[in-house]
């Protein structure tokens, strides 16, 4: 009787284990393709890759940065918060035309679907000149190898 009693409280305890484990929060570290619409209808693609201690990149991913050089990562803050919500920031540099580039900071917030997708709205406010604040949706997709 004393084993069946300790061979229950083995499988309560292991079982109250794995679903504290399945509760945690999403894991933000990693790679992530990024996809942005505006509310313009203009869309815009890159990558994030999320490291430890709040820090990360943005790599812009447009096929028009083959006339400019290739892009360069920008440093990034991110912070994860309660009910799977997560919010980045930092700054970008998008194509215009083959002209010119817009500056300016973008900010997602966002939550979590799953562990490999993000949902949510984005605001991109630019640093140069009177140019109102674009906003829009994105999804984000954890991409290979992260």
């Amino acid at each position: 009787m004393k084993a069946t009693r300790a061979l229950i409280a083995m499988v309560v305890a292991q079982t109250c284990i794995a679903t504290l484990s399945h509760a945690q929060s999403p894991n933000m570290i990693g790679s992530w393709k990024v996809d942005i619409t505006f509310t313009n209808g203009e869309s815009r693609s890159l990558r994030f890759d999320a490291q430890d201690a709040g820090k990360g990149s943005f790599l812009l991913l447009d096929p028009r940065l083959k006339v400019w050089g290739p892009a360069k990562p920008t440093a990034v803050n991110w912070t994860q918060g309660e009910g799977n919500s997560v919010t980045f920031s930092g700054p970008v540099e998008f194509m215009l035309g083959n002209v010119g580039r817009d500056a300016g900071t973008l900010v997602f917030k966002g939550k979590f679907e799953t562990d490999g997708s993000i949902k949510g709205e984005v605001e991109f406010s630019p640093i140069v000149g009177d140019q109102p604040s674009k906003h829009g949706t994105f999804k984000a997709v954890r991409a290979g190898g992260g």
